[in-house]
Protein backbone atom coordinates (compact mmCIF):
# COMPACT_ATOMS: atom_id res chain seq x y z
CA UNK A 1 0.00 0.00 0.00
CA UNK A 2 1.70 3.50 -0.75
CA UNK A 3 1.98 5.75 2.20
CA UNK A 4 1.21 9.05 1.87
CA UNK A 5 3.65 11.45 2.55
CA UNK A 6 3.61 13.99 5.27
CA UNK A 7 3.21 17.12 2.73
CA UNK A 8 0.37 15.43 1.32
CA UNK A 9 -1.30 14.56 4.77
CA UNK A 10 -1.02 18.14 5.71
CA UNK A 11 -2.59 18.94 2.56
CA UNK A 12 -5.64 17.11 2.81
CA UNK A 13 -6.09 17.92 6.16
CA UNK A 14 -6.59 21.55 5.03
CA UNK A 15 -9.84 20.37 2.78
CA UNK A 16 -10.52 18.86 6.34
CA UNK A 17 -10.64 22.42 7.39
CA UNK A 18 -11.97 23.82 4.65
CA UNK A 19 -14.88 21.61 4.75
CA UNK A 20 -16.15 21.74 8.86
CA UNK A 21 -15.72 18.28 9.07
CA UNK A 22 -12.91 16.33 11.22
CA UNK A 23 -12.87 12.70 9.95
CA UNK A 24 -12.80 9.63 12.56
CA UNK A 25 -11.59 7.40 9.69
CA UNK A 26 -9.18 9.73 7.73
CA UNK A 27 -8.23 6.78 5.54
CA UNK A 28 -11.92 7.66 3.85
CA UNK A 29 -11.23 10.67 2.98
CA UNK A 30 -7.83 9.35 1.21
CA UNK A 31 -9.45 6.87 -0.66
CA UNK A 32 -12.35 9.83 -1.57
CA UNK A 33 -9.54 11.76 -3.20
CA UNK A 34 -7.93 8.66 -4.95
CA UNK A 35 -7.91 8.56 -8.70
CA UNK A 36 -7.94 5.39 -10.32
CA UNK A 37 -4.95 6.65 -12.24
CA UNK A 38 -3.21 6.80 -8.94
CA UNK A 39 -3.86 3.69 -8.07
CA UNK A 40 -2.81 2.31 -10.88
CA UNK A 41 0.37 3.95 -11.05
CA UNK A 42 0.92 2.79 -7.36
CA UNK A 43 0.17 -0.89 -8.46
CA UNK A 44 -2.52 -0.59 -5.58
CA UNK A 45 -5.69 -3.07 -5.45
CA UNK A 46 -8.11 -1.66 -8.43
CA UNK A 47 -10.73 -1.10 -5.37
CA UNK A 48 -8.71 1.63 -3.78
CA UNK A 49 -9.73 3.81 -6.20
CA UNK A 50 -12.53 6.50 -5.18
CA UNK A 51 -15.10 4.67 -7.36
CA UNK A 52 -16.89 2.85 -4.93
CA UNK A 53 -17.43 5.75 -2.48
CA UNK A 54 -18.53 7.97 -5.70
CA UNK A 55 -21.35 5.05 -5.77
CA UNK A 56 -22.15 5.78 -2.45
CA UNK A 57 -22.07 9.84 -2.46
CA UNK A 58 -23.88 9.56 -6.12
CA UNK A 59 -27.11 8.10 -3.93
CA UNK A 60 -26.84 10.39 -1.42
CA UNK A 61 -26.75 13.08 -2.93
CA UNK A 62 -30.07 12.29 -4.96
CA UNK A 63 -31.54 11.68 -2.19
CA UNK A 64 -31.12 14.55 -0.19
CA UNK A 65 -31.43 16.84 -3.10
CA UNK A 66 -34.33 15.12 -3.57
CA UNK A 67 -35.63 15.93 -0.16
CA UNK A 68 -34.41 19.47 -0.21
CA UNK A 69 -36.19 20.42 -3.36
CA UNK A 70 -39.63 18.70 -2.59
CA UNK A 71 -39.46 20.93 0.91
CA UNK A 72 -38.39 23.54 -0.87
CA UNK A 73 -40.88 24.16 -4.03
CA UNK A 74 -44.41 22.46 -2.67
CA UNK A 75 -46.36 23.16 -5.42
CA UNK A 76 -44.00 22.03 -8.47
CA UNK A 77 -44.75 18.61 -9.97
CA UNK A 78 -42.84 15.30 -10.11
CA UNK A 79 -41.23 16.61 -14.02
CA UNK A 80 -40.56 19.63 -12.86
CA UNK A 81 -39.12 18.42 -9.49
CA UNK A 82 -37.00 16.08 -11.30
CA UNK A 83 -35.64 18.73 -14.08
CA UNK A 84 -34.63 20.88 -10.98
CA UNK A 85 -32.61 17.77 -9.49
CA UNK A 86 -31.05 16.66 -12.65
CA UNK A 87 -29.60 20.17 -13.11
CA UNK A 88 -28.08 21.00 -9.72
CA UNK A 89 -26.52 17.42 -9.30
CA UNK A 90 -25.39 16.89 -13.35
CA UNK A 91 -21.71 16.54 -13.72
CA UNK A 92 -20.83 20.43 -14.56
CA UNK A 93 -22.79 21.41 -11.48
CA UNK A 94 -20.90 18.82 -9.72
CA UNK A 95 -17.76 20.65 -10.98
CA UNK A 96 -18.93 24.00 -10.54
CA UNK A 97 -19.07 22.98 -6.92
CA UNK A 98 -15.72 20.90 -6.77
CA UNK A 99 -14.12 24.56 -8.41
CA UNK A 100 -15.42 26.51 -5.39
CA UNK A 101 -13.87 23.88 -2.72
CA UNK A 102 -10.50 23.70 -5.01
CA UNK A 103 -11.08 19.93 -4.68
CA UNK A 104 -8.77 19.23 -7.91
CA UNK A 105 -5.84 20.44 -5.76
CA UNK A 106 -6.76 18.21 -3.00
CA UNK A 107 -6.75 14.97 -5.46
CA UNK A 108 -4.41 11.92 -5.45
CA UNK A 109 -3.68 11.69 -8.95
CA UNK A 110 -1.06 9.53 -11.52
CA UNK A 111 1.45 11.56 -13.15
CA UNK A 112 0.23 11.08 -16.46
CA UNK A 113 -2.94 12.32 -15.49
CA UNK A 114 -2.11 15.21 -13.16
CA UNK A 115 0.37 16.55 -16.45
CA UNK A 116 -2.77 16.50 -18.29
CA UNK A 117 -4.57 18.32 -17.13
CA UNK A 118 -6.96 16.14 -14.53
CA UNK A 119 -7.38 18.30 -12.12
CA UNK A 120 -9.41 20.50 -13.55
CA UNK A 121 -11.11 17.58 -15.93
CA UNK A 122 -14.94 18.03 -14.89
CA UNK A 123 -15.62 14.17 -14.92
CA UNK A 124 -12.81 14.17 -12.12
CA UNK A 125 -13.62 16.08 -9.79
CA UNK A 126 -17.39 16.16 -10.30
CA UNK A 127 -16.99 12.36 -9.19
CA UNK A 128 -14.12 13.13 -6.39
CA UNK A 129 -17.28 15.51 -4.94
CA UNK A 130 -19.79 12.38 -5.30
CA UNK A 131 -16.98 10.52 -3.16
CA UNK A 132 -16.62 12.88 -0.94
CA UNK A 133 -20.20 12.89 0.49
CA UNK A 134 -19.87 9.11 0.00
CA UNK A 135 -16.73 9.12 2.31
CA UNK A 136 -18.24 11.47 4.94
CA UNK A 137 -21.54 9.41 5.19
CA UNK A 138 -19.70 6.26 6.13
CA UNK A 139 -17.71 8.32 8.74
CA UNK A 140 -20.14 10.34 9.98
CA UNK A 141 -23.76 9.04 9.01
CA UNK A 142 -26.55 10.58 7.22
CA UNK A 143 -27.06 14.09 8.98
CA UNK A 144 -23.45 15.06 8.38
CA UNK A 145 -23.65 14.04 4.52
CA UNK A 146 -26.61 15.76 4.42
CA UNK A 147 -24.93 19.19 5.96
CA UNK A 148 -22.10 18.87 3.57
CA UNK A 149 -24.59 18.81 0.31
CA UNK A 150 -26.32 21.31 1.86
CA UNK A 151 -23.59 23.22 2.42
CA UNK A 152 -21.62 23.37 -0.67
CA UNK A 153 -23.61 21.74 -3.47
CA UNK A 154 -27.24 22.75 -2.61
CA UNK A 155 -25.98 26.21 -1.48
CA UNK A 156 -27.04 29.54 -3.71
CA UNK A 157 -29.75 27.02 -6.20
CA UNK A 158 -30.95 29.93 -7.90
CA UNK A 159 -27.69 30.92 -9.46
CA UNK A 160 -26.60 27.57 -10.04
CA UNK A 161 -29.90 26.96 -12.31
CA UNK A 162 -29.86 30.18 -13.86
CA UNK A 163 -26.20 28.82 -14.95
CA UNK A 164 -27.08 25.23 -15.82
CA UNK A 165 -29.99 26.02 -17.92
CA UNK A 166 -28.45 29.58 -19.24
CA UNK A 167 -29.47 28.47 -22.76
CA UNK A 168 -32.79 27.57 -22.08
CA UNK A 169 -33.35 30.56 -19.85
CA UNK A 170 -31.90 32.98 -22.37
CA UNK A 171 -34.40 31.28 -25.26
CA UNK A 172 -37.02 32.52 -23.38
CA UNK A 173 -35.90 36.11 -22.43
CA UNK A 174 -35.44 36.95 -26.53
CA UNK A 175 -39.00 35.32 -27.24
CA UNK A 176 -40.45 37.62 -24.94
CA UNK A 177 -38.19 39.96 -26.56
CA UNK A 178 -38.50 40.09 -30.35
CA UNK A 179 -38.62 37.27 -32.94
CA UNK A 180 -34.97 37.56 -33.53
CA UNK A 181 -33.44 33.64 -34.07
CA UNK A 182 -30.48 32.89 -31.49
CA UNK A 183 -27.54 31.06 -33.23
CA UNK A 184 -24.48 30.03 -31.48
CA UNK A 185 -20.46 29.75 -32.66
CA UNK A 186 -17.63 27.88 -31.64
CA UNK A 187 -15.14 30.43 -32.57
CA UNK A 188 -11.80 29.09 -31.39
CA UNK A 189 -10.74 25.76 -29.85
CA UNK A 190 -7.14 24.96 -28.55
CA UNK A 191 -5.58 21.73 -26.62
CA UNK A 192 -4.74 18.14 -27.34
CA UNK A 193 -7.79 15.94 -28.30
CA UNK A 194 -7.58 14.57 -24.67
CA UNK A 195 -7.69 18.04 -23.14
CA UNK A 196 -9.48 20.48 -25.14
CA UNK A 197 -10.86 23.85 -24.58
CA UNK A 198 -13.77 25.66 -26.81
CA UNK A 199 -14.94 29.73 -26.96
CA UNK A 200 -18.42 30.29 -28.58
CA UNK A 201 -20.50 33.33 -28.99
CA UNK A 202 -24.15 33.43 -29.03
CA UNK A 203 -26.04 35.89 -30.91
CA UNK A 204 -29.41 37.13 -31.42
CA UNK A 205 -30.30 39.68 -35.02
CA UNK A 206 -26.48 39.52 -36.02
CA UNK A 207 -25.58 40.76 -32.59
CA UNK A 208 -23.06 39.35 -30.47
CA UNK A 209 -24.56 38.82 -26.87
CA UNK A 210 -22.09 36.86 -25.18
CA UNK A 211 -18.87 34.84 -25.07
CA UNK A 212 -18.23 31.97 -22.88
CA UNK A 213 -15.34 29.00 -22.88
CA UNK A 214 -15.55 25.97 -21.70
CA UNK A 215 -13.91 22.08 -22.21
CA UNK A 216 -16.66 21.09 -23.87
CA UNK A 217 -18.77 23.02 -26.94
CA UNK A 218 -21.93 22.57 -24.94
CA UNK A 219 -20.14 24.04 -21.65
CA UNK A 220 -18.61 27.24 -23.67
CA UNK A 221 -22.24 28.04 -25.04
CA UNK A 222 -23.93 27.33 -21.74
CA UNK A 223 -21.34 30.51 -20.10
CA UNK A 224 -21.78 32.54 -22.98
CA UNK A 225 -25.70 32.12 -22.97
CA UNK A 226 -24.99 32.78 -19.19
CA UNK A 227 -23.10 36.15 -19.91
CA UNK A 228 -25.68 36.88 -22.26
CA UNK A 229 -28.55 36.98 -19.84
CA UNK A 230 -26.47 39.16 -17.44
CA UNK A 231 -25.94 42.09 -20.17
CA UNK A 232 -29.68 41.71 -21.31
CA UNK A 233 -30.64 42.03 -17.04
CA UNK A 234 -28.97 45.23 -17.42
CA UNK A 235 -30.01 46.48 -20.40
Amino acid sequence: MKVLKMREIVKIKELEQKIGYQFENFDLLVNALRHSSYANEHRMDRLASNERLEFLGDAVLELVSSEFLYGSFPKLPEGELTKKRASLVCEPALAYCARELNLGSYLLLGKGEDATGGRKRESIVSDAMEAVIGAIFLDGGFARAKEFVLKFVLNDIEHKQLFYDSKTVLQEMLQARSEDEISYEIISEAGPDHDKSFEAQVSAGGTVLGTGSGRTKKAAEQQAAYRAICLLKKM
